[in-house]
């Protein structure tokens, strides 16, 4: 069916209970999710792929007065041009070639419940037009003629595309898009709330067990896992953890000891870095500990760790503005010199210091106040030894 899904709400599990992590951003979603499902108006889910939109657009649909009525989903951008709008609107028998039948399209096995329209900045232009009609009259007509057919669905639409800028290079119609965007919600990526990514582990090592036996990963490969910055989103997050399922059933993983053929790039390099910030990590670090207590020690050999600097304990920089205030003010240097490197190593060890105390040991988000790469935080944490409580 063109990975299309047609649902009876009547055999749907509440999906808001599969919406997990105790972030903020989520707990923002999960209010939003519950007003919005409150009303009958289209929804406009943006996000990265990956993210889980089709998991939000379920819940919708489950916490709505219509969750006993059908759900029907259908991916917008994996149905051929010419069949797109057969699989809508549906068709008439005789109306082109291997039409043997009438066939209902999408919007009426939708009726009176929801239609879940994903990747919808995919749609061809010309479908455009005839959905946005549709939209406003409630009157569907399928491809070959016929009587025009009414219908009562809410749309819940979706995209990981800049709708905006696809109407100024003229591929999204601006009508549609206000037609659409009345109630817009924004599903956060993976790497903006990593202090989730233990227990989305968690729970798909339960989900992908083998004969009952859980993978678990250890306290450093989580620190690690929560630095990484998931460009697959939880999507990719799955395939991990059912990758290291399969291969190492019951086991506890070690980053730093498994095949580079099974990790990226990034992992790879991240692995490199010993001493990951222990004295930082996020307070759901124990999270495998709690459900797993398989949680095991060190990830990185400590021949693996970088130069070994020492920061110079004069200097404490608390104030960045007063700093560059105070050295506007140098107008000559001592003829035995200074310590360049010193000074510069304890700003931007104390820098560091301050913006993971800031963020309460989260990598993710420091990076984000320091604007650095996260990897590159990662390597300057070591550099520095701020994995060790200072």
């Amino acid at each position: 069916m063109f990975w299309s899904e047609l649902v009876s709400g009547r055999n749907s599990i509440n999906t808001m209970s599969r919406i997990l992590g105790g972030s903020a951003q989520i707990d923002q979603l999960r209010t939003l999710i519950g007003r919005c499902a409150q009303s009958d108006a289209p929804v406009l889910l943006r996000g990265p792929s990956g993210t889980g939109k089709e998991l939000v657009s379920r819940a919708l649909h489950d916490t709505s007065s219509r969750s006993a009525k059908p759900f029907v989903a259908i991916n917008c951008g994996a149905i051929p041009d010419q069949l797109l709008e057969s699989e809508l609107f549906g068709h008439c028998k005789g109306s082109f070639t291997g039409a043997t039948c009438d066939r209902k399209g999408r919007f009426e096995l939708a009726h009176t419940g929801t239609l879940f329209l994903d990747e919808v900045g995919d749609m061809p232009s010309q479908l455009q037009v005839k959905f946005l009609r549709v939209l406003e009259e409630k009157l569907v007509q399928p491809v070959g003629g016929g009587a025009e057919i009414e219908i009562d669905v809410r749309i819940v639409a979706a995209t990981h595309r800049d709708l905006e800028d696809m109407v100024v290079e003229g591929g999204f119609r601006e009508d549609l898009l206000y037609r659409l965007n009345v109630l817009p919600i924004s599903i956060p990526a993976l790497n903006k709330r990593s202090e989730d990514v233990p227990e989305l582990l968690a729970h798909f090592a339960g989900l992908y067990a083998v004969d009952g036996k859980r993978v678990s990963f250890s306290r450093h490969s989580l620190l690690l896992l929560q630095a990484y910055s998931w460009p697959g989103n939880v999507r990719e997050l799955g395939n991990f953890v059912q990758r290291f399922s399969v291969l190492y059933p019951g086991k506890t993983i070690d980053i730093s000891r498994v095949p580079k053929e099974f990790l990226t790039t990034e992992l790879i390099e991240l692995a490199k870095c010993s001493g990951v910030a222990e004295s930082y990590k996020d307070s759901n670090a124990n999270y495998f500990e709690q459900k797993e207590a398989e949680i095991t020690g060190s990830l990185i050999d400590d021949n693996d760790a970088g130069e070994d600097y020492q920061l110079s304990p004069g200097i404490q920089a608390t104030d960045f503005e007063q700093i560059i205030e105070l050295s506007n003010t140098i107008t000559s240097l001592p003829a035995e010199g200074v310590p360049t490197k010193d000074l510069l190593n304890n700003l931007e060890a104390n820098l560091i210091r301050t913006a993971l105390e800031q963020t309460d040991g989260n990598v993710s988000r420091a990076s984000e106040l320091l604007q650095l790469g996260r990897t590159s935080l990662i390597q300057k944490i070591n550099k520095y030894q701020l994995g060790n409580g200072s």
